[in-house]
């Protein structure tokens, strides 16, 4: 009732506009409209940074999970932005990378020059997922330290009492054994930045400069909430499902032919 049907209703309403059947002319307008091309290149650039959203939390998780001076600690701080929602993360950081925000009177304080962090349509795009990451891999990191509490550890006690350095341990045993919680997290943080950023974009930059920072999400609410046009933005809706199930499988198929290799 909530999933399915909304999803056929969405894909109905992608063939029409003002109450007429328009045919695939939504999808041809997408494949001619700038800001859409655009907003697919921001989230080609987004999905280039997966790695980083995958391997960091990773490894704080496994440095965590070595029993470090105050690690529960550093479990609830990294965790903490996580039961922040998006608009209070975006105000904060608003007020930190705007022009005379903290972070470059820090810069300025050691010499270096001040950077328009989200006005610049060099830097707008980076600074978003930035202040994206930080506010969500608390929960990744809680996921990995999940996953690292089933790594045998009379195989990694074995390993080091036969020299196994700690590198080795890591890339050897540790990390293989957690390649199932990897595959998850890869696909639930995919899913996670093409869907659950619009907050983030609206509080912290508009979508702007011109489309620097607009993704398919937030496009979809300016086309439906601002320009009222439900058929185009149900259209865009569809090709953002289509991307999501298609960069899933990839993963899902990649990794499951390296695991079986």
């Amino acid at each position: 009732v909530f999933r399915i049907i909304p999803l056929c209703w969405g894909f109905v309403l992608s063939f029409a506009e003002d109450g007429q059947w328009v045919g695939v002319q939504n999808y041809i307008r997408a494949a001619e409209d700038p800001n859409f091309r655009d907003s697919i290149v921001n989230t080609l650039i987004l999905l280039a940074t997966l790695p980083i959203w995958i391997m960091l939390p990773m490894l704080l998780a496994i440095l965590i999970h070595q029993g470090v001076p105050g690690a529960k600690l550093y479990r609830a701080v990294y965790f903490l932005p996580a039961v922040l929602s998006s608009v209070i993360v975006g105000a904060i950081f608003s007020i930190v990378l705007r022009y005379d925000g903290s972070l470059n009177a820090a810069l300025k304080a050691v010499g270096f020059d001040a950077v328009d962090w989200l006005g610049s349509s060099k830097t707008a795009l980076g600074s978003l997922i930035a202040v994206q990451l930080w506010s969500t891999f608390g929960m990744s990191v809680l996921i990995f330290l999940s996953g690292l509490s089933t790594v045998p550890d009379d195989i990694v006690e074995a390993a080091r009492i036969d020299g196994a350095r700690f590198w080795q341990r890591l890339f050897l045993i540790v990390i293989p054994s957690l390649r199932p919680i990897i595959e998850f997290v890869a696909v639930v943080t995919t899913i996670g930045v093409l869907t659950s950023m619009f907050g983030m974009i609206y509080v912290l930059t508009g979508g702007g400069p011109g489309t620097a920072t607009t993704l398919p999400e937030f496009l979809i609410w300016l086309e439906q909430g601002r320009l009222n046009r439900p058929g185009y933005a149900a259209a865009i809706s569809i090709i953002l499902f289509l991307m999501m199930g298609g960069v899933a499988w990839a993963q899902v198929r990649i990794m499951s032919r390296n695991a079986n290799v």
